[in-house]
């Protein structure tokens, strides 16, 4: 018999932690090998973490609802085999995540508190020559992470001054957030009563009324993040939004035409989302002060084009995986791309990291019936398209013969953006030239 440690693997590169949603195995049950044991929660994307070997969970480590870091030790399962006879695939790597995560994240639970400080203490040893800079020294009994000491010497905070701040974290430990609240109360030379004068008062919820029939229905996980971010998108960017009205009859003709024998031959249904992808990523380039995002007074222009699609889930919330590259990808890429991430969203089974790093994002409202919408920007970027429904309308025409009316199939795109960094020209600009590759749309174009 061998006792094998499961760690909490790594789940993408800036993710650091995850939250225990529930454990699928007890104490004393079987469990196959890659049978899932628990199912864990990171702040993008929901995920099941299966068992590397076959045996008998012996132990949990973490309660549910609790964190766990990124290589922590989250379970303890009794195998057949002997220590020498287990073999642990990326044990390595996984345990120097834990050591690069471990320091800049505080956990507030205390199982496995052993392992997170030897973490740490690894941390600082190994690291500290190369991350950690003046004023703040290594002359302290009391432990800061590297991310803390980071924030302290950008902010010229000494080693004297983060000894009077109180901690939340772990045996009275600095946390970033404990650190960030003594920053932004910390009076200035501009403003030296900065620290005493009265706070601003923020707006109250309005009194609820509630009647006898009344459901009073909590907010699940997923929902609160999304709200903590759509107000946190508002209250950053100044949103403006720009509307362009298409001539999309040749596209949509084009992909009527073809949409049948494209899936006969490549096993793969074309819908309207990679062709509108396809042409975001061609107006990026053209407009590449739009594919930006905004760091205090720095704007930072991204040398990839990763396109985000906002998909709704089956329970009412939303998740937006990102296609990498966009701009590299031909339209059956894209197209597979974009099937297999709306599939694997609906089932739960993206991975975190195909929900990080866009650069710009798509929703299409139209899948709804809508014929426009105003979009709330998916920060740290700055700019949002939303496609309405592709509607028949009549529309004048110009011919050598004169105007006439035709029927035509037309939809609205409108494009918010952040108005700090871009303005009325470029955006209205950069949402026209997607409307004009949509509109000369080549009706016989092979795929």
């Amino acid at each position: 018999m061998a006792q094998y440690e499961l760690l909490l693997p790594k789940m993408g590169e800036s993710v650091a932690e995850a939250t225990v949603i529930k454990w699928t195995k007890q104490p004393g049950d079987k469990i196959a090998l890659d049978e899932t044991i628990l199912e864990i929660a990171t702040d993008k994307v929901d995920s099941e973490v299966p068992s590397p070997v076959a045996g008998t969970l012996i132990k949990q480590l973490f309660k549910e609802d609790e964190i766990a870091q990124v290589g922590a030790v989250i379970a303890i399962i009794e195998t057949e085999e002997s220590d020498e006879a287990i073999e642990v695939p990326f044990v390595d790597q996984i345990q120097t995540e834990a050591a690069n995560n471990a320091a800049s994240q505080t956990s507030s639970t205390k199982p496995n508190e052993d392992i997170r400080d030897q973490s740490e203490e690894q941390v600082v040893s190994k690291d500290s020559s190369t991350v950690i800079q003046q004023p703040v020294k290594e002359t302290s009994n009391r432990f800061y992470s590297p991310l803390v000491r980071n924030i302290a010497n950008q902010e010229k905070i000494s080693l004297q001054e983060l000894e009077t701040i109180e901690g939340t974290g772990a045996e009275g430990r600095v946390t970033k957030d404990d650190l960030l609240t003594y920053i932004s109360n910390k009076p200035t030379k501009e403003n030296p009563k900065e620290i005493i004068s009265e706070p601003i008062p923020t707006a109250k919820q309005p009194a609820q009324s509630l009647n006898g029939g009344d459901e009073i229905i909590e907010m699940d996980r997923m929902r609160k993040l999304i709200a903590e971010h759509m107000v946190m998108s508002v209250s950053t960017a100044p949103h403006v939004t720009s509307f362009v009205e298409a001539d999309v009859t040749n596209l949509v003709l084009w992909r009527e035409k073809i949409k049948a024998g494209f899936e006969k031959r490549e096993q793969e249904k074309i819908t309207f989302t990679p062709i509108f992808i396809e042409a975001v990523s061609r107006a990026l380039k053209d407009f590449p002060m739009v594919n930006v995002s905004v760091n205090g007074t720095q704007i930072i222009k991204k040398k990839d084009i990763n396109i985000g699609m906002a998909a709704a889930l089956p329970n009412g919330n939303l998740i937006v995986p990102v296609i990498k590259n966009a701009d590299q990808l031909n339209l059956l890429g894209l197209t597979k791309a974009v099937n297999d991430l709306a599939g694997r969203a609906r089932t739960a089974k993206l991975k975190p990291d195909e929900t990080q790093n866009g650069t710009f994002t798509l929703t299409n409202v139209g899948s709804f019936g809508n014929v426009m919408g105003t979009p709330i920007i998916n920060q740290p970027q700055v700019a949002i398209l939303a496609v309405g429904a592709i509607k028949k309308k009549p529309a004048v025409l110009e011919t050598e013969s004169g105007d006439v009316i035709a029927i035509r199939h037309m939809m609205f795109l409108s494009l918010s953006y952040d108005h700090r960094v871009v303005d009325g020209a470029l955006g209205g600009s950069f949402v026209r030239k997607v409307a004009d590759y949509l509109e000369n749309w080549d009706i016989n174009r092979e795929v």
